[in-house]
Order: C-alpha cells, then sequence, then structure tokens
C-alpha cells in the first residue's frame, strides 16, 4: 500500500520561510497530480497549491507569489517552500498524492499524516 511520509513545519516567525517536503514509499506502478492543502482550528480543509505530472501549477489565491510547490518524479516527492509566512498560514498542513498501486493499478488519493505550521501574530 502506498505511503506518503511529511517533513518539515514547525514554528516560524511573521515574514519568514519553511519547507515541506513529501515522499511516496511502497510498491507504486504510477503517481499523479500531487498537492498541498491545510487545516486551521475550525476550518476546512483547503487547497494550497497543485502539480500536475506535467507540472502545471495552481495555487490558491492567498499564497501566490509567496509559496512554490515542486515534484522530483525520481525520488517520488512532492515539495512546498514557503515564504514570506504570515499568522494566517498557521495550521496543519497535510501533501496528497494520486497513486496507481501495483497490487490494484487503480488510481486513488493518498494523504499524508500532517504537520504543523505555526507562524505566531
Amino acid at each position: 500500500q502506498p505511503l506518503l511520509v511529511q517533513s518539515g513545519g514547525g514554528l516560524v516567525q511573521d515574514g519568514g520561510s519553511l519547507r515541506l517536503s513529501c515522499t511516496a514509499s511502497g510498491s507504486i506502478f504510477n503517481i499523479g497530480d500531487m498537492g498541498w492543502y491545510r487545516q486551521a482550528p475550525g476550518n476546512q480543509r483547503e487547497m494550497v497549491a497543485l502539480i500536475t505530472t506535467y507540472g502545471t501549477t495552481h495555487y490558491a489565491d492567498s499564497v501566490k507569489d509567496r509559496f512554490a510547490i515542486s515534484r522530483d518524479d525520481v525520488r517520488k516527492g512532492v515539495y512546498l517552500q514557503m515564504n514570506g509566512l504570515k499568522p494566517e498560514d498557521t495550521g496543519v498542513y497535510y501533501c496528497s498524492a494520486d497513486m496507481k498501486p501495483r497490487s490494484t493499478m487503480i488510481f486513488s488519493t493518498y494523504w499524508g499524516q500532517g504537520t504543523q505550521v505555526t507562524v505566531p501574530s
């Protein structure tokens, strides 16, 4: 069964930077679109950034020009560089990936374990 493992995150000052990483493991035949989502306390999970298999990127308006998503298909990883962090960026960040495991050969969406990002006001 594919697994997504996240690293990065933590506490950073207003205006600071963080980099989140997420790596897939397991018997994977193919990886499709990958992305990052976040959930602030009391709010629903929202899309932050997406990257397709062709490298096309999409961002939430609130993070455009501050965050950058990238992927490394050799390492089966997706990354989120976050610059100019603001208190409103605080939340739990989750990576996601559409993956086709060799066991089923069916694409499904998988999620990382989540990592806390805190930007004190």
